[in-house]
């Protein structure tokens, strides 16, 4: 078959970008791969883009460009959703650029991999094509008006591919009668960097399946005793009650140190946290994580304190390099990445279980050796091998469907109607 990514910038960088780049490849081993990007505002791409798979930009934000100097390309966008957060950086060009590729496509399968681009998508697909939206976040973190304009374009599309969580809130809150909802486990690519030895003693990749059995407790003595955490410095990240945990590891093991990789609003705050609490020669900003995961490689812990969920691609890095993960979520989304073990989940916002969790790992080499072993094993169902294996079979399971979901589509409309005032309304 012929399938197509829709991307926002496949020329940037990002664990997003690289996961859909890697399933894309991944793809290429049995399809005719081609990858669309929204814009494009660089020569070359800064991922690594498999040769086989075609890229095809459609609209150049490049200083000096004809796009640029377009009169469509200074209007706002009117198909995308106003509030997809990305707005900001679509204009009517794109609208155009995107509808005009959508309704001429010769594609068997088209994915679209963020809300706005979905939207594109669902309007302007054409229905002959298996059209499959994949949604990143939990159903609830979209604003409300995002989360209606979806609801009204997500009734067209053929599949919705997601989280465990905000599977659960679209077959619950906003069912989409015809619309396969399907949750998997987010795509991470394997490391960028040579496999070698974790810290804990976790073999690295497949191929070290034949080598022999480390010495147990040798990695563990030497490993350099370092926690390491990544992600944007914001409030929900919780990169606060995350140093303050990690005062009560520095108490009983002073040569411990915690690492944290990320930008963002909260830096200053947390730089004068680490210094309030004597933590300035143990507790480091670490400036900007890289799109890869290296920061993890030879860490003894990864470590999340996330409002939110710990199922996030930076922590499937960090197991893929064969680190423990301590985490905080809301369930399913950390139970779905740590069901295979290779981790330990604590509540959100409490940082005495945070504590207490780092303090069991940095206190125990053999229990921190069999979970970084486990993180492994487990991680390799977020790879992309995996994963395109699971849209084979949905690309045909969406095949046979067709009549049968285009029916159920078709009653669930009749039945939205009947429920909707005269503006198309939903009643509470």
């Amino acid at each position: 078959m012929k399938i197509t990514l829709l991307l926002h910038n496949a020329y940037a960088v990002g664990a997003p970008l690289r996961a859909a780049l890697a399933l894309a490849a991944a793809l290429a081993d049995r399809h005719d791969v081609e990858v669309v990007s929204m814009l494009r505002h660089r020569e070359v791409p800064r991922c690594a883009v498999d040769p086989r798979l075609r890229l095809v930009p459609l609209v150049d934000t490049r200083v000096g460009s004809d796009d640029m100097a377009h009169p469509l390309f200074g209007e706002p966008a009117l198909d995308f959703p106003t509030a997809d957060r990305r707005h900001h950086q679509y204009s009517r060009l794109v609208d155009l650029r995107a509808a005009e590729f959508l309704r001429g496509t010769d594609a068997d399968v088209l994915i679209g991999t963020r809300p706005g681009i979905n939207a594109y998508l669902a309007r302007f697909g054409p229905r002959r094509a298996l059209r499959i939206a994949q949604e990143a976040p939990r159903h609830d973190a979209h604003e409300d008006l995002l989360r209606a304009e979806l609801a009204h374009s997500y009734r067209a599309l053929d599949a919705l591919v997601t989280t465990a969580e905000a599977a659960a809130h679209w077959r619950t809150r906003r069912p989409l009668p015809g619309v396969r909802v399907l949750a998997a486990p987010a795509v991470v690519p394997p490391p960028a960097d040579p496999p070698g030895p974790p810290a804990n003693g976790a073999r690295p990749d497949t191929a070290a399946a034949s080598a022999p059995e480390p010495v147990p407790g040798a990695a563990a003595d030497t490993a350099p005793r370092t926690i390491v955490a990544a992600g944007r410095l914001a409030p929900d990240e919780r990169f606060d009650l995350l140093v303050e945990a990690f005062s009560a590891v520095c108490a009983k093991h002073p040569d411990w140190r915690l690492r944290i990789h990320g930008e963002g609003p909260e830096r200053a705050r947390l730089r004068s946290l680490i210094d309030g609490l004597g933590l300035a020669d143990r507790a480091e900003l670490a400036g900007p994580r890289s799109p890869d995961g290296a920061e993890f490689a030879g860490a003894s812990i990864a470590a999340s304190a996330s409002d939110a969920e710990a199922s996030g691609p930076a922590l499937v890095e960090a197991m893929l390099r064969g680190v423990p993960v301590v985490g905080t979520g809301r369930p399913p989304g950390p139970t779905e990445l740590l069901q295979g073990g290779g981790g330990v989940l604590v509540p959100c916002d409490d940082g005495r279980a945070l504590a207490g969790a780092l303090l069991d790992l940095v206190e125990d080499p053999e229990r921190r050796r069999a979970l970084g072993a486990a993180a492994l094993e487990s991680a390799r169902r977020h790879g992309p091998g995996p994963a395109a294996a699971r849209y084979q079979v949905l690309f045909e399971e969406l095949r046979t469907t067709r009549r049968a979901r285009a029916v159920r589509r078709a009653l669930g409309g009749i039945g939205l109607r009947l429920r909707t005032g005269p503006r198309g309304n939903e009643r509470a």
